[in-house]
């Protein structure tokens, strides 16, 4: 069983969707049994890092998270859902991530280029099960602002270049993240998850 974590950051139902896909036993969840009871967590997140963070806590599923992380469960993080799994985000100061991958989430600040960015752009991959089946330099749908600069370069999975090149994929373990949106991302899109059920 898969735990998709409701915790009232939207676009969860797009997610839902494409696991489904998969013929995945996905559950729509805020239940602390019925995740602990799981074999995979993904944690989307939309909007700003302080709202994520909040809207976790406020549901009593922050420490649960934080404990499925620490023991090496099988967890996806997407767009904000990713970013939480680093120390902390410019967008809000004083908010604590989980840490799990240590660095902080930074702005886009190139000139001549709009933030967020929206649209498709390209992946420059490390082999990575999450890769597993795609073509080289696949292309993905991000819409972000911001994206997370990590510590450890060797826990990069995937750069992307706007403006800058950034992470646009990290992982260690079990643990991964993704800062694009797979649910969003067509055929790779759905590949993507469908390693991440697999894997």
């Amino acid at each position: 069983m898969i735990a998709l974590i409701d915790y009232g950051s939207g676009n969860v139902r797009s997610v839902y969707n494409a696991l489904k896909q998969h013929g995945a036993d996905v559950r729509l969840t805020a239940d602390i049994a019925e995740i602990n009871a799981a074999e995979k967590v993904v944690l989307p997140g939309v909007g700003a890092f302080a709202d994520c963070v909040d809207g976790l806590k406020q549901r009593g599923l922050w420490d649960v998270m934080q404990s499925w992380i620490a023991a090496n469960r099988p967890f996806l993080g997407i767009c904000v859902g990713y970013q939480m799994l680093f120390d902390s985000s410019e967008e809000s100061p004083g908010v604590r991530g989980f840490g799990f991958f240590g660095g902080k989430v930074r702005r886009f600040t190139s000139p001549g280029i709009k933030v967020p960015q929206i649209g498709w752009n390209e992946l420059d991959l490390t082999p990575h099960p999450l890769w597993n089946s795609l073509s080289p330099a696949p292309h993905v749908y991000f819409v972000h602002s911001y994206y997370p600069v990590p510590t450890d370069a060797s826990e990069v999975i995937a750069k992307s270049t706007y403006g800058e090149t950034f992470a646009a994929a990290a992982a260690r373990g079990n643990i991964a993240g993704v800062q694009f949106h797979p649910e969003k991302s067509q055929t790779v899109g759905l590949t993507i998850l469908g390693n991440f059920l697999k894997s």
